[in-house]
């Protein structure tokens, strides 16, 4: 039986990744649009946000490794190794942002630009298309959770790729449209998981200790 405590602390990072994406982009609005006169204390508590927002996506990683890693290892690893690349790219539009402070340059603001496109963008289309699929395998949660992730994960990649074309601004309605169903798949997960936790797993699903066994494997 997966703990509820897992399923808790899952839930909890993908709020709080949300919590803290939205309230940062918030704060940079005016060093997005003009560095030189932008508020240093909003940049600098919407780079703190977004280090908190690096370290709920890389938690969420580890966290639903050992999961769905069962139901297929190679897809599990790669959904870890995109949320780091997304994490990645998070703290490099952060600190470009800070850079801005000092240095005023619309260089380092299209710099954030290209990082939250390739990032909170492209990167969490394909993590969000991996993670739905091995829930979707899994039924550890609802089917209809699992294909609001497999619609949603392809829709927001595809609306970033279209941006990085030129097809629409990066922060336009259009846009806004494309991510809403990976916002919609994270919020209908992460609740889930909090309020019910996992279904009963489909195979035998061994929880990680943190015991070391000399040796040998446990």
């Amino acid at each position: 039986m997966l703990s509820r405590s897992r399923a808790r602390l899952i839930g909890a990072f993908f709020v709080l990744a949300a919590a803290t994406s939205f309230i940062a982009l918030a704060l940079y609005q005016d060093v997005l649009n003009d560095p030189a006169t932008a508020a240093a204390t909003d940049v600098r508590l919407g780079a703190f946000l977004e280090a908190v927002l690096v370290i709920s996506v890389i938690g969420t990683a580890v966290a639903v490794w050992p999961v769905v890693s069962p139901y297929g290892p190679s897809t599990a690893l790669a959904y870890v190794i995109g949320r780091t690349v997304e994490a990645v790219a998070i703290m490099i539009g952060a600190m470009s942002l800070l850079v801005a402070l000092t240095v005023p340059s619309e260089l380092l603001v299209s710099l954030h630009d290209v990082t939250f496109l390739f990032g909170p963008g492209l990167a969490i289309g394909i993590n969000t298309g991996l993670l739905a699929w091995l829930m979707y395998r899994s039924m550890l949660v609802p089917r209809w959770i699992a294909l609001i992730g497999l619609v949603g994960g392809p829709l927001v990649f595809v609306s970033s790729t279209a941006v990085l074309f030129g097809a629409y601004e990066q922060l336009s309605p259009v846009a806004a449209v494309g991510a809403l169903p990976v916002f919609v798949w994270e919020m209908s997960l992460a609740f889930w998981l909090i309020v019910k936790g996992f279904l009963p797993p489909s195979v035998e699903v061994r929880e990680p200790t943190d015991t070391l066994v000399r040796g040998g494997v446990a």
